[in-house]
């Protein structure tokens, strides 16, 4: 669990410029905590006792500003910037370094009990009030720009904006 925290801590220092030292984005970091409260309470309660996991969500959704439903899957070192507004919903599918700004919405569109939120892959940067709808998938290291309503996949290493999104690089491949 520490090991954990501390790799996210990490992570946030190095993708908020105006982060300050250990401590204070430990303590001062409400997206941070949301996650961490998801990934320590809530999902493992969920498995076995699930009004005991959503009542964890609801408690870091009134602390937060940020709700993601219990059982959804969020991979290390994810970060949400300033927090406030963010939705993730049921089955959405978080990867590893996936950083969010505040607004953003994992989002849903079939009411029947099936895979009906974003796949988020590793690296990927969603903008602030981003929205994303249905099962669909946003690539490694791809990029959502703020504001932007994303209804379709987004290839891996892609930049999509606008309303609805639409690639906006080159289409080229991008050099790690």
């Amino acid at each position: 669990m520490l090991a954990r925290v501390r790799e996210d801590v990490r992570a946030m220092r190095r993708r908020d410029p105006a982060a300050g030292g250990r401590l204070d984005v430990a303590l001062t970091y409400p997206g941070l905590h949301a996650v961490w409260l998801h990934v320590f309470l809530a999902a493992p309660l969920y498995a076995r006792w699930p009004l005991a996991g959503r009542l964890v969500a609801y408690v870091a959704r009134f602390l937060t500003g940020v709700e993601i439903h219990p059982d959804a899957d969020l991979g290390r070192r994810v970060t949400i910037d300033h927090g406030d507004g963010v939705v993730v919903g049921e089955t959405a599918d978080l990867g590893d370094d996936v950083h969010m700004y505040h607004g953003v919405t994992l989002g849903g569109n079939d009411p029947r009990p099936v895979k009906r939120h974003p796949t988020v892959r590793d690296g990927a940067t969603l903008g602030a009030n981003a929205t994303l709808i249905g099962d669909i998938e946003i690539g490694e290291n791809a990029s959502v720009g703020a504001a932007s309503v994303v209804t379709n996949d987004v290839p891996a290493g892609a930049t999509v904006a606008g309303i609805p999104a639409e690639r906006v690089d080159d289409g080229a491949e991008v050099e790690e």
